[in-house]
């Protein structure tokens, strides 16, 4: 891949669910944060940006398929490398199911638009809820098992009609004034209700929560073994991808809440699921108003390649490495991808759609994603300081970003705000009331977390049972 596909592949991941929904969602499930989204994707930005610069300087010295765990795994140890991506995989197959289950209300909103009710209320209910989704997510697992020349075919062209798309509610968002919205029939005058709260904890909470919107760019790393010149275009796609993203982010959130002030977005949000097309469309005609909803139904289904393509990367490089039934770095003969790693991690998307519809809700998927690519992005900066101690041959090989000192500012800062975000959305999670244990996602993190545990000493303990040197296999880079 070249540099317009790696960082349409971080745009993809990004740019979704994360910006059409949470930023309004978020309103119900941070209850508080009322006028100050804004400032909150700002702070969220700041980590993201550290991350991204962390995931850079490994990336030029260290391209290889697998990213995230072969940083970890060469810069500080093994273990730490596996278990953090096996959480990171997981919950990147749940998300997938997220972005599958949240696809639907889309395209029912879309039908809505047409005047379509009837088609509407079918889509609500019953077989379409979940067929439609595993649908669309197994025919890109399709487009990824036929390889990187047909997934940039389809990929590209997504993303920039997502932007162009994206670019009307923007438009529309800057173009209605405030009581325009108030006097659309659906929406009533803003019920009486309490102020935000005014509270750090609660501003910091948001932040977390919006933090979700920038995960993504890490699936450019992941595919940095099938990467034209990787060492020099890994790290700018990865530049490129969390730039553009963020701008987007701003202006499409900002649009919404120019039109739509928040006292009502909050009022639609304690009603029912709400979502940027569902706030902006009834402002509009028709023809905008699908073209509104299509957008956000396609940023929705672009998502799908681009994770597939970064969580079967990950499964490919642990098998690769040994540390994971071989049989999962089979390749296609014909079309050279990981076709094993694909299919498994679609296999695991699937139970995910499947688990989104009996729950009935998404925000858990949401909160297991953080938590999980928090404590990736912590250990990719602790990676860039421990990589020159515990291998220093690969620490020459860094490109980006080259004096020790800025390193080590880069990678404290990094660890500082992303370990705050990460207490602040644990102990949010721990003090949410809920009805079962299972619903709160740092015990579901953790399980995840231990599962990884009993995979890696069962597979090391194998590899030294057989007199294979394990040390020497983490002091290298896996073959390009």
């Amino acid at each position: 891949m070249g540099l317009l596909g790696l960082t349409s592949t971080g745009i993809a991941s990004m740019v979704g669910a994360g910006i059409n929904v949470v930023p309004f969602m978020i309103q119900r499930h941070v209850p508080g944060i009322g006028p100050h989204v804004l400032p909150a994707f700002a702070v969220a930005a700041v980590p993201a940006a550290l991350a991204g610069m962390a995931y850079a300087i490994l990336a030029s010295a260290m391209p290889r398929a697998g990213g995230s765990y072969v940083y970890a795994s060469r810069a500080l140890h093994p273990y730490l490398g596996f278990v953090a991506s096996f959480s990171q995989w997981f919950s990147l197959c749940g998300a997938i199911g997220v972005v599958g289950y949240l696809l639907v209300p889309f395209v029912r909103d879309v039908a809505l638009a047409l005047g379509a009710t009837g088609l509407a209320d079918r889509l609500e209910t019953g077989a379409p809820r979940w067929v439609i989704p595993l649908a669309v997510l197994w025919a890109f697992t399709l487009v990824n098992l036929r390889g990187v020349r047909l997934y940039q075919r389809v990929l590209v062209p997504l993303v920039g009609l997502t932007l162009v798309l994206g670019g009307v509610v923007i438009v529309t968002g800057f173009w209605f004034q405030p009581e325009d919205a108030a006097r659309v029939a659906g929406f009533s005058a803003p019920a009486p209700g309490p102020e935000p709260v005014d509270s750090l904890r609660t501003f910091l909470t948001g932040a977390a929560l919006l933090f979700s919107s920038f995960i993504g760019f890490d699936s450019i790393a992941q595919a940095g073994g099938e990467a034209r010149d990787a060492w020099r275009t890994l790290p700018l796609a990865i530049g490129l991808a969390i730039g553009l993203s963020t701008v987007f982010y701003m202006l499409f959130a900002a649009a919404v809440y120019h039109a739509v002030p928040w006292t009502l977005v909050r009022q639609e949000a304690l009603r029912h699921d709400v979502s940027a097309p569902g706030l902006l469309g009834p402002l509009l005609p028709v023809p905008l108003r699908v073209a509104m909803v299509a957008g956000a139904a396609l940023a929705l289904v672009k998502d799908l390649p681009a994770m597939l393509l970064g969580v079967s990367r990950l499964m490919f490089a642990w098998a690769e490495d040994g540390i994971f039934p071989r049989a999962v770095a089979r390749v296609h003969p014909r079309f050279r991808t990981p076709s094993v790693a694909i299919l498994a991690s679609a296999a695991t998307a699937t139970a995910a759609v499947l688990g989104c519809h009996l729950a009935g809700d998404f925000f858990l998927g949401v909160d297991v994603l953080v938590t999980s690519m928090l404590v990736t992005f912590i250990l990719m900066c602790g990676s860039v300081l421990g990589l020159p101690v515990r291998n220093p041959g690969l620490a020459r090989e860094v490109r980006v970003v080259r004096g020790r000192a800025a390193q080590r500012a880069l990678s404290l800062a990094g660890i500082a705000l992303l370990g705050g975000l990460l207490a602040v959305h644990t102990w949010k999670d721990l003090t949410a009331p809920v009805s079962a244990w299972y619903f709160r996602s740092t015990p579901v993190w953790c399980l995840v977390l231990g599962l990884g545990s009993l995979v890696y000493l069962r597979e090391v303990r194998a590899l030294r049972r057989r007199g294979v040197d394990v040390d020497a296999i983490f002091a290298a880079l896996p073959p390009g």
